[in-house]
């Protein structure tokens, strides 16, 4: 199985999970394939993130939905429409999880895989 972060980032966030204050969160987009099948999720990871150089990612704050599963490959097409409506996802994801996600606040510069 391939798995490719195709987008990361790191931004200020707001959550408490397992009795811990998280300050940060990683924001992906995740593409695996394999056997002919690909599938692409969105996961946001809250980290506690205590001062500025703090990037101990922790997983017990880790959330994920996939957004896309079928027979293919990789598509820069289809990955361009996923970016889109990532924030939208990972929004939701965060909310439901009771956290949020400053995207004005970057942490640290985009990835691109």
């Amino acid at each position: 199985m391939a798995e490719i972060n195709v987008y990361q980032q790191y931004f200020a966030a707001k959550g408490t999970f397992n009795g811990v204050e998280r300050h940060a969160a990683c924001v992906l987009l995740i593409s695996n394939s394999d056997s002919g099948r690909i599938q692409y999720e969105v996961a946001v990871n809250f980290f506690p993130h205590n001062d500025a150089e703090d990037f101990a990612v922790s997983y017990d704050a880790y959330f994920n939905k996939t957004l896309y599963d079928a027979a293919g490959r990789r598509s820069k097409k289809r990955e361009a429409q996923l970016l889109e409506q990532l924030r939208d996802e990972a929004d939701t994801l965060a909310a439901t999880a009771g956290g949020v996600i400053f995207w004005e606040q970057p942490v640290g510069p985009e990835r691109r895989g």
